[in-house]
């Protein structure tokens, strides 16, 4: 059977552009000997495959045996690093790093003059560009050179190298520290999505409270500020205090506006700002606000910085869909969102290599609600299959809410021979993940009743639980079932015998009328 697991080199070819492949040809013809010809010829079969396959791969590559795969493949990767090094001068990690080198190549050499006058550039350029990580490796260097070697550089150098290196590794603590709180709260939410209940809660709050000292609240610096806005950004969301949550990512964005030049520097940190962004406006219904920072991150999408990096561009294309997905929702423009599906299909399918399975399931979720929503339940069943059927640990909370979405849809498709199996087994898999909240259990409660219910029974039946959801909407615990699933629209479709679509447009506009 042949090897389809994803091979490194594989992904690193198929990821590379046109340039770059030109690029890395020219790169090993120049520096060639007649050994390296094998690996332009393993790296032309591994760019005509569509999949990786070993076997193939051996027919392709006829200049190699199958003992010699290995090196060569791990030569060919060396190969195409150093090419692609050549090609990355804009980045000011790999430029400082790069100056970096040559001030050790000069104190190899005995010119420590001329080592300690490039570090001195190098930190000028790192604290420009708060680079903090990288004036440690400096600092490190010059203490080095001259505690072994008098250099007469500067009168109480010593003095001066010791004060700064305590105030960089008194930065480089809190920017970890703030850094390791920011992550292990978002490696929460992404395991379990929002906070479920009381004893979820508390778990987060001793959390935060606790790690979150007094020292790193007084934050100055441009890390410090972005991880302990991000720390607040996740706990706030994960609470569903959404209001703290659209603060928080305000901060965000703004932290970049006020130092434009770390959006080229940090622009996945930056993407993610706007994206959290647009998602607070999304769930407080800041439609104007929702609008204008749309625009905003739809002109970026198109600026050079984006445009240079395939990072960037995959991680633009992630947010911006999500966000025009979100639009067509607040909207209630569903048809038209779906016109947006075969280009996320396509997307997807470019950039599957790239990709990570939180964000598949999330487009899968998100396509699944326009199709819901537009009325085209065996669609939307489909979509939300690819999620119930995906053995994945991750995002519970997706996952309970893709099997009451698919519940629901077969309830309005009149499977009513699945309904009884589904009911329990979607009642099952969220008891067991402690997901049910009150609106989940009115639900199931309803779908048990309505079985046995007459058309003329059900109506009054809807308008009981919808007076009754309507209760929970300001509740913390049951706000996140209104996130998920509009609940309350989808049953005034019911009482008002309306589709879906035209309750939420009909909304949309007396609000944004209102406004």
């Amino acid at each position: 059977m042949p090897n389809r697991s994803t091979d490194a080199l594989f992904q690193l070819i198929h990821s590379l552009q046109k340039q770059e492949k030109r690029n890395f040809k020219l790169y090993v013809k120049r520096n060639s000997s007649n050994e390296d010809m094998k690996i332009i010829q393993l790296f032309d079969a591994l760019d005509a495959m569509s999949e990786y396959d070993e076997d193939v791969l051996l027919r392709k590559a006829t200049s190699l045996k199958k003992q010699q795969l290995s090196n060569t493949k791990a030569h060919l990767y060396k190969q195409v690093l150093a090419s692609l090094r050549l090609l990355e001068n804009k980045n000011i990690d790999i430029q400082l790093h790069e100056q970096l080198d040559y001030a050790r190549i000069l104190y190899n050499k005995g010119l420590y003059l001329q080592s300690l006058k490039v570090l001195d550039k190098i930190k000028e350029t790192a604290k420009a560009n708060n680079q903090i990580s990288l004036l440690v490796q400096v600092l490190f260097l010059e203490k080095k050179i001259e505690t072994l070697h008098i250099t007469r550089s500067l009168k109480d150098r010593a003095a001066q190298l010791i004060g700064e290196a305590d105030d960089v590794n008194e930065r480089l603590v809190q920017i970890t520290k703030l850094s390791n709180l920011a992550l292990q709260l978002y490696s929460w939410y992404i395991n379990n999505g929002h906070a479920r209940n009381e004893k979820d809660e508390r778990e987060i709050e001793n959390y935060f409270q606790t790690y979150l000292s007094d020292d790193l609240k007084k934050a100055n610096g441009f890390y410090e500020k972005l991880y302990l806005y991000q720390s607040y950004c996740w706990y706030a969301f994960i609470r569903q205090d959404f209001l703290m949550y659209y603060r928080y990512t305000q901060h965000w964005v703004d932290l970049f506006q006020q130092e434009p030049l770390m959006i080229e520097i940090e622009t996945a940190s930056y993407i993610k700002g706007l994206h959290n962004l647009l998602n607070a406006h999304f769930t407080l219904r800041n439609y104007s606000k929702f609008e204008k920072d749309l625009q905003q991150f739809e002109e970026f999408a198109n600026s050079e910085i984006v445009k240079q990096s395939d990072n960037n561009r995959i991680q633009v294309f992630v947010y911006l869909y999500i966000a025009k997905i979100n639009q067509h929702i607040l909207y209630g423009t569903f048809a038209e969102g779906l016109l947006l599906v075969p280009t996320i299909r396509d997307k997807l399918n470019e950039f599957q290599l790239h990709l990570d399975r939180h964000r598949i399931l999330v487009f899968y979720y998100k396509i699944a609600s326009l199709y819901f929503g537009a009325g085209e339940f065996g669609n939307s069943i489909d979509y939300l299959n690819k999620i119930i059927n995906w053995k994945v640990d991750l995002r519970n909370d997706l996952q309970c809410y893709a099997r009451l979405l698919h519940l629901i849809a077969h309830y309005e498709l009149g499977n009513f021979d699945l309904m009884e199996y589904l009911v329990k087994s979607v009642y099952r898999f969220m008891a067991k993940m402690e997901n049910l909240s009150l609106v989940e259990e009115e639900m199931f409660k309803f779908l048990r009743k309505s079985f046995h219910l007459s058309p003329k029974e059900l109506k009054p039946e809807f308008e009981k639980l919808l007076e009754k959801l309507k209760q929970f909407e300001k509740s913390r615990f049951e706000t996140r079932a209104f996130v998920y699933l509009d609940i309350i629209s989808w049953l005034e479709s019911k009482v008002y015998e309306k589709p879906v679509y035209e309750i939420i447009r009909k909304k949309y506009l007396e609000r944004k009328k209102a406004m």
